[in-house]
């Protein structure tokens, strides 16, 4: 897949673009007080735990092919899927990118045959919250909900 919006380009990720995702979702974390950590595992070997369990990845690209972006959809054992590693570099905020990645993010998810996602966030990432507000998923009571993390939201697509 490979979309452009003005100077930016999403695209499939890979193993290829390992250490610059995880450096864009670190020091996204670290920008809001928040910690890497082992749960960042994934981010290892995207086509492993996403792609051979039937999710997928992606990434957006600013105009000097630097990731600026990474989005990922996590199959969960009840059939679900799961928003993950949904994180955007603060310079390239503001410009529609989150939006733009989301909704490409849920028509892939549904594309997949997926009637649910779930995600879970940090009250911190305010911004983030309120894009997927905006974009109707609710707050519900997860029972797996990550160290770092305080609220999970659902959306049944």
């Amino acid at each position: 897949m490979e979309k452009k919006l003005g100077n930016y380009t999403l695209i499939t990720a890979n193993n290829q673009y390992t250490d610059v995702m995880k450096q864009v979702v670190f020091d996204v974390l670290v920008e809001y007080g928040l910690e890497p950590g082992a749960i960042d595992f994934c981010l290892d070997d995207v086509e492993k735990y996403y792609f051979e369990r039937g999710g997928y990845f992606v990434v957006i690209l600013d105009e000097k092919a630097k990731v600026v972006a990474t989005g990922g959809l996590y199959p969960l054992d009840n059939g679900s899927v799961e928003l993950r590693k949904m994180y955007l570099l603060a310079a390239h905020r503001s410009k529609g990118l989150g939006q733009w990645m989301l909704t490409t993010l849920l028509e892939k998810a549904s594309a997949l045959g997926f009637k649910r996602i779930e995600l879970d966030t940090a009250s911190v990432l305010k911004e983030a919250i309120s894009l997927y507000k905006k974009n109707g998923f609710q707050l519900f009571e997860s029972d797996h909900i990550v160290a770092r993390c305080d609220q999970a939201y659902e959306l049944i697509l």
